[in-house]
């Protein structure tokens, strides 16, 4: 327990030793060194036919915008790519897919991202940005195809997609279908647990928390209001705050204007009682775990695999943080969250957790579950 304390304290005392470099820190200080890391060039040189607004667009979007909020490099890029494809200005998302990657987002976190835009923007809009960003990759020696990271069947696309389609929105939207001439509606309420959910969903390379951060910004930019409200609410289920939703349409603003962000910060708004609601009923516990030292390396092979896989595709389970002691790295600590009882009575019947259970079986000595009550309730571990 002191080693998850002191960790929390060093993650906390991070973050606002940030923040206060950064408010001390003037925009136009803060807009060149943010420049630099993303483009590796030199903000406001004063050259060029227009200089007067590219600095107005610099200070603003880089002094500014990126110092507005919680979110890190790697997580606005994504953002930002995303909001670029969606609104089809394929010069710039070139120059921010080499961002990207300049601060640190994998080829493959990238390449998801724009994957997911298909089921809302459509096909041929999403070949277009696909086929920026591969020119990108070519152009910095990364060989393509990059790998494969679909978990799916023909078999169980459906079975996967409404397992994390239902505990986010239930059957909503099959609900708004029924009636459509010809029975239709329920072969496209199909689609969209089979295709969004199925097929984009369980992809391997971005978490389900990560995926349902960066839709909320493609609602955004397509000014999808009604869609925006029950994905507002399925993020806060998903553990991403009202502050990082707030930020992360801050984050669009530059490029989708004013209107649009200021409907979406709106609606994030009026979703705050939900979310105290919500973390209400989370399940909070820490397994403290001896392994045996012989198997160390072998368990926290399973472990890595299912925590990636929870954290990947359940959407009831918010938190999975293990650590282990410095002198005795076999004493293993994992804070668990989940949403609530159910969804914890689900994670133990997946089959990635069968798995590690029935693998590590044999390598744990000790095994002590903690059920823990939240001192403070609504407080979001960034």
């Amino acid at each position: 327990m002191k080693q998850i304390v002191t960790a929390f304290l060093l993650i906390i005392v991070t973050i606002s030793v940030m923040a206060q470099t950064n408010r001390k820190m003037n925009r136009t200080e803060f807009c060149k060194e943010t420049y630099t890391s993303l483009f590796g060039g030199e903000a406001l040189t004063d050259k060029g036919s227009d200089p007067e607004f590219m600095a107005i667009l610099q200070k603003f979007i880089f002094g500014d915008v990126f110092a507005t909020g919680n979110l890190d490099l790697k997580t606005r890029e994504l953002i930002t790519c995303t909001t670029l494809s969606v609104m089809q200005t394929l010069p710039q998302l070139k120059s921010h897919a080499k961002a990207a990657l300049n601060v640190g987002v994998t080829p493959i976190e990238q390449r998801e991202a724009i994957y997911q835009c298909a089921p809302f923007i459509g096909f041929p809009k999403t070949l277009n940005a696909i086929a920026v960003i591969n020119e990108v990759f070519e152009e910095q020696g990364i060989a393509l195809p990059l790998a494969a990271q679909g978990t799916t069947t023909e078999e169980n696309r459906y079975e996967k997609g409404y397992a994390i389609q239902n505990p986010l929105y239930g059957d909503t939207i099959k609900k708004r279908l029924e009636n459509i001439p010809g029975g239709m509606g329920d072969d496209v309420a199909r689609f969209l647990t089979e295709y969004c959910f199925g097929d984009i969903y369980t992809r391997n390379g971005l978490d389900i928390k990560t995926r349902e951060l960066l839709i909320y910004c493609i609602l955004t930019t397509l000014e999808a209001d009604s869609q925006l409200r029950p994905h507002t609410k399925a993020n806060i289920k998903l553990g991403n705050s009202r502050e990082t939703l707030a930020a992360a349409v801050i984050q669009c603003l530059p490029y989708i204007g004013f209107p649009p962000a200021m409907k979406a910060l709106n609606i994030i708004k009026y979703t705050e009682t939900e979310q105290t609601d919500v973390n209400r009923n989370n399940m909070v516990r820490l397994s403290k775990i001896t392994v045996n030292p012989e198997y160390l390396e072998e368990y926290n092979a399973y472990l890595k695999e299912e925590i990636e896989a929870s954290m990947r595709i359940e959407p009831g389970v918010l938190t999975l943080y293990a650590i282990s002691e410095k002198e005795m790295p076999n004493k293993i600590t994992i804070l668990e969250i989940y949403a609530d009882i159910d969804a914890y009575k689900k994670h133990i019947q997946t089959p990635h957790f069968q798995k590690y259970k029935q693998g590590t079986i044999n390598m744990v000595q000790e095994l002590e579950l903690l059920d823990t009550t939240p001192l403070i309730p609504g407080l979001k571990i960034k």
